[in-house]
């Protein structure tokens, strides 16, 4: 499971989005003011453009509010920092009120079957719809290892611990991962089965990661002499 799961999470660049626009904050934003030289052939965009690096997850973070309430939101600025360890960039939201509240959430991977709700749960804050979890017909089982709920309806869920949280950078210890039996093949995470989908900035789209075609540490074997 492990191996399926980070060769997934290699997919988690980071980079994203929040209800359309970037969810870094200001105070984040480190650009570069001094004019790109174009590269000749090809189309130039500049630093500052919505692709940055693609594709792009659909990482949803669950999380319990002060009212024992579950929340749940949307976000792409996530990527793998090490083995165990999960990076979001966040801006304020009600998660982030959460985060700092019981210091665990839960992250899973929106997939074809969840487009419509998970899409929802980016487009509506819990500050305005506190039970936008029930709203969407989701259901949660409490975590048994860390202050947060996993989402039913997920397949795939990471059980995470805050290890910190500064100047909106998310740092996140995995403590368990947990998978439905309908997503496995031989024991393992499948993603031909979980059916995970990206965000396509350039298109505002979401996109279904594809099928097979080559094997991690061995197509490039046919290339070694």
């Amino acid at each position: 499971m492990k191996q399926a799961i980070l060769s997934f999470a290699l997919l988690l660049t980071l980079a994203g989005c929040d209800n359309g626009k970037s969810n870094q904050s200001n105070e984040n934003m480190n650009m570069n003011t001094t004019k790109a030289k174009e590269v000749a052939g090809r189309k130039n965009f500049g630093a500052d453009h919505a692709l940055v690096t693609t594709p792009q997850p659909c990482v949803m973070i669950a999380t319990w509010d002060k009212d024992h309430n579950p929340d749940v939101m949307m976000a792409a600025w996530a990527g793998q920092l090490d083995y165990k360890q999960i990076v979001i960039s966040l801006s304020k939201h009600k998660t982030t009120d959460n985060l700092e509240l019981t210091g665990a959430f839960t992250v899973s991977f929106a997939d074809e079957r969840t487009v419509a709700e998970s899409d929802y749960f980016g487009l509506v804050s819990g500050n305005k719809v506190p039970d936008k979890v029930a709203r969407a017909g989701f259901t949660t089982t409490p975590s048994p290892n860390v202050d947060a709920p996993i989402i039913n309806e997920y397949p795939l869920t990471l059980e995470c611990r805050v290890i910190s949280f500064k100047d909106g950078m998310l740092i996140g210890e995995i403590v368990n991962q947990s998978a439905d039996e309908s997503i496995l093949t031989d024991g393992k995470v499948d993603l031909a089965k979980l059916k995970p989908i990206v965000f396509d900035a350039a298109g505002m789209c979401y996109r279904a990661v594809g099928d097979s075609v080559g094997q991690a540490w061995g197509s490039g074997k046919t290339l070694i002499k």
